[in-house]
């Protein structure tokens, strides 16, 4: 039977396999698709003779979505300004770049892609890195352009996009390859150490031949030099940059067991006596490196200023050059070009509308909840998002001059002037060092006047590794590093340890208003007026894009115009000097503000007292007015999410007074505050980010300062603030530019981070104890001589591993509802 003559529900796709509406069912063809998207990358794939991705997709057991082709012409990616940026230079007309796609799901995909050399000449390989979702693209430039690359991965169905950062995600790779190298080599290195170990001590019990024990002995002192001298050495080298600048970190006394267990170990060797403790100090080095990777995974950031600020614009724009509109990268944009913006696009520059009537939403820059309206001369700004009609602007500025641009330099300002809270455990380190170094001098001359050098030496040696700082060194990170990791899995992202230590104090929190105490949304809360006007609302805004347009259809998109008034509906212009207006009939409707309306409602005075009253509830008044005459007024709201006043309170028990800092409006803000039970007194409303970062670097000075928010305009002051803390939904930048990410909605996530925080660092602070105690004995039994230097190599691990696993078990096992969660 035809496919044609079938239902259209069991009609395929040829290229997606999904159903082909029945509107697109074309009559007697062999193929059908479901859209056009899909019949262009099937054409392709098919030309190409690559038909044998179906039946690799097939094996997969994979099904693709709809193709959706941008068709975009690509020209910004053979610019001389995108080359600069994103290409790599292999020499001989080859050239490099790495690409992020859309769309990639299986394994049908690589070898789909991985066929571009032979599908498009000139391209020299192509290989994909399906996780990433990222392709390495290498090409000859003579011979095919990179323009020419993207469009044939459109075509196939992926759209490309550069990938940026990627110097910085290299460095980053390198860096934790060689710590990883380190470790591999430590980890084996170790375990040799140990079996010789083993196969010594079970040969002391049983009886081993000389020539064994001397072999085991120095082939010992072979493998532990390696360990010392290899993985090891980063203790060496940052002991002696330490010491070079005349300070003391913690890898000082580290460095300074790990070579005096080392000579002692090699001496004893020579001279054929006593313990060697290259077995102790392989178990050590292990340790500690797995300890400083943990931490560097859990602190490395991924992002820098300049990576922000591309993050907030496009990468590509379109240019009007004598009335021809041509796509050119955002990085070739001068002062006085001409730029169209359609509507969802974000603007690429600052400037000035020349051309158009739009609404830009600039809560992401200024906080403001609602969009602003721009016309003809207005100034726009680089990242704020075009929510109405195409608009021309005026460049004026671009790039690092830009006012986002100008913020991401006050962000990394902020981060690099960021006061760095010193670990406890390091001021604990700086004065044992120079105790533990005394004490072993001390007993080293006073066995070697009584007893001799050999047992000033297995005294001195014992004292050195039974008191070795390890746990000082692993305890305090790898607790907060277990801290960090239990907080992520209840997705609360914390990326610096200094952030746990200053929010287990008390101080002032500053709390922005919309997206953070607020849902970000505004909608209807309340209606006065004609019945039937609500009607009306609903159908007029039903194809609107402007927020509060979108809030009035959901509110009342359920009332249904009789069908003959539904048929005289038309003319409907968004007119974005704050309103909208449509035929319904014989008679003209308008929608929209207070503003808006003077110049077209009569006796607009007569309703004046009732928006100050619903401004009063920090309200956002839109009026109905059909034929010049009011016919309602509606208010909207952002409202408090639900855990917000619950939230707050559980916040100041904890010891942080809450305060509001926002860009909206203080009526708006002040009836948010009242909702939520912070003092007005507290409250800050239509503060810029530049106002925001000098707040937060005032309130700085005089106190310990939390910063909670989601926009660009919050980044800054977020930098500035000993803690900033980025919630759901918010902007790249400020997630960036925080120390903490909050992957879920709501305030109540930033109360159970409050209590971790103050579990953990009494968890740190009780490690600390223990092992100062610890050390404290066990290092008068060295010194007095009852304690074997072999006795104290068995205790040092056992006491370390101990202290850890207390440690990480009580952090980890940590209750979130439970009584250690009121602490």
């Amino acid at each position: 039977m035809d496919k044609t003559n079938q239902s259209s529900s069991t009609i395929q796709c040829a290229h997606c396999g999904l159903p082909v509406p029945k509107g697109l069912v074309q009559t007697g063809a062999d193929k059908q698709f479901c859209c056009a998207g899909c019949r262009i990358v099937y054409d392709t794939i098919q030309s190409c003779g690559l038909d044998s991705f179906y039946r690799l997709r097939e094996v997969a057991g994979e099904t693709l979505q709809p193709a959706k082709p941008t068709h975009s012409k690509y020209q910004a990616y053979d610019a001389p300004e995108f080359t600069r940026l994103y290409v790599q230079p292999l020499g001989n007309n080859a050239h490099s770049i790495e690409l992020l796609l859309e769309g990639v799901t299986c394994s049908a995909c690589i070898w789909l892609i991985e066929k571009l050399p032979e599908v498009l000449p000139g391209v020299i390989e192509a290989r994909l890195n399906l996780r990433a979702a990222s392709v390495r693209i290498a090409w000859d430039d003579q011979r095919v352009a990179l323009s020419q690359i993207a469009q044939m991965l459109d075509r196939l169905g992926h759209p490309p996009h550069p990938a940026k950062g990627q110097g910085k995600k290299a460095m980053v790779r390198r860096e934790s390859r060689k710590m990883l190298i380190h470790i591999g080599i430590a980890g084996a290195l170790m375990g040799n150490i140990m079996l010789i170990a083993l196969a010594m001590y079970a040969g002391d019990a049983s009886g081993m031949e000389p020539i064994y024990r001397t072999f085991f002995r120095w082939l010992s002192v072979l493998l532990g030099v390696v360990s010392l001298g290899w993985p090891g050495a980063v203790f060496f080298t940052s002991s002696w940059r330490a010491l070079k600048n005349r300070s003391i970190n913690l890898d000082v006394p580290i460095a300074l067991a790990l070579l005096v267990g080392g000579v002692a170990g090699i001496f004893n060797v020579i001279t054929g006596r006593g313990e060697i403790y290259f077995d102790s100090l392989a178990v050590l080095v292990f340790l500690l490196l797995v300890g400083r990777f943990v931490q560097y995974r859990q602190h490395r950031r991924a992002d820098d200023a300049v990576e922000l600020m591309f993050s907030m614009t496009p990468t590509s724009c379109r240019l009007v050059r004598d009335d021809t509109i041509i796509e050119v990268p955002v990085e070739a944009l001068v002062s006085g070009d001409i730029v169209e913006v359609a509507s969802g696009e974000v603007m690429p520059a600052d400037g000035q509308v020349t051309h158009g009537r739009s609404a830009m939403d600039e809560a992401l820059l200024s906080g403001e909840s609602i969009p602003v309206t721009v016309s003809t001369g207005a100034k726009v700004f680089a990242g704020s998002l075009n929510v109405g009609q195409t608009i021309r602007v005026r460049v004026e500025a671009t790039g690092e001059s830009t006012r986002v641009g100008k913020l991401m330099q006050l962000v990394e300002a902020g981060v690099q002037d960021k006061p760095q809270i010193a670990r406890l455990a390091d001021r604990v380190g700086f004065w044992f060092l120079p105790i533990i170094c005394c004490v072993a001098a001390v007993v080293f001359a006073a066995w070697w006047s009584a007893k001799g050098m050999g047992n000033a030496i297995d005294h001195t040696v014992a004292l050195l590794i039974v008191t070795c700082p390890c746990v000082l060194g692993l305890a305090t990170p790898l607790t907060i590093a277990v801290a960090i990791g239990r907080l992520s899995r209840e997705k609360i992202l914390v990326k610096s340890a200094t952030a746990l230590e200053a929010l287990a104090q008390r101080g002032r929190i500053l709390l922005d208003k919309t997206g953070t105490i607020t849902r970000g949304q505004p909608k209807v809360v309340r209606y006065i007026g004609e019945d039937e006007a609500k009607a009306l609302v609903g159908e007029i805004e039903r194809t609107s894009r402007h927020p509060i347009g979108r809030a009035l259809h959901d509110a009342f998109g359920e009332y249904e115009l009789s069908g003959r008034l539904r048929a005289t509906l038309g003319n409907v212009t968004e007119r974005h000097d704050g309103g909208i207006c449509a035929n319904v009939g014989r008679k003209r409707v308008e929608i929209g503000s207070l503003t808006y309306m003077r110049e077209r409602v009569e006796s607009i005075e007569s309703i004046i007292p009732t928006i100050d009253l619903l401004d009063q509830a920090g309200e956002t008044s839109v009026i109905v007015a059909v034929d010049g005459a009011v016919r309602a007024i509606i208010g909207l709201r952002d409202e408090p999410r639900d855990d917000s006043q619950q939230a707050v309170l559980s916040i100041d028990k904890l010891g942080w007074r809450p305060a509001i800092l926002s860009g909206d409006r203080p009526a708006v803000v002040n009836a948010v505050a009242r909702e939520v039970d912070i003092d007005p007194l507290s409250v800050t409303a239509s503060a810029t980010p530049e106002q925001k970062l000098k707040i937060v670097k005032d309130c700085a000075r005089m106190r310990r300062t939390i910063m909670v928010g989601d926009g660009v305009n919050d980044a800054a002051a977020l930098a500035a603030a000993d803690v900033g803390i980025a919630v759901h939904g918010g902007a790249e930048a400020s997630l960036s530019a925080a120390d903490v990410y909050i992957a879920r909605p709501g305030l109540m996530p930033i109360v159970e981070l409050l209590r971790m925080s103050r579990h953990t660092m009494l968890v740190v602070k009780r490690n600390l104890v223990i092992s100062l105690t610890y050390n404290a004995v066990a290092g008068i039994l060295a010194a007095a001589g009852l304690m074997h230097p072999m006795l104290a190599a068995i205790l040092m691990p056992l006491s370390a591993a101990t202290v850890l696993g207390t440690a990480t078990w009580s952090v980890w096992r940590y209750d979130w509802h439970g009584k250690s969660a009121k602490i």
